[in-house]
């Protein structure tokens, strides 16, 4: 379900999907807990930053796909 949906999304259709900030947006795919896939987009890169969290453990995975990308920014 998920990789179907990465799939999607890379192919153009994203779907549900939320600006979280920083130029992060959440892919939201409603099925079990509800899981996020958290990415950036950079011209014609998709950049999966965290994948697999779920509505309980949001707004922590929020803040590590913004550390991470941060760090990908850096280097």
């Amino acid at each position: 379900m998920i990789a179907a949906r990465i799939f999607r999304l890379a192919n153009g259709l994203a779907g549900d999907v939320k600006p979280v900030g920083q130029g992060i947006s959440e892919l939201r795919i409603h099925h079990g807990p509800g899981y996020r896939v958290y990415f950036k987009q950079r011209g014609n890169e998709l950049v999966i930053l965290l994948c697999g969290g779920d509505k309980s453990t949001q707004q922590n995975d929020i803040d590590t796909a913004q550390r991470l990308a941060a760090q990908w920014e850096e280097s």
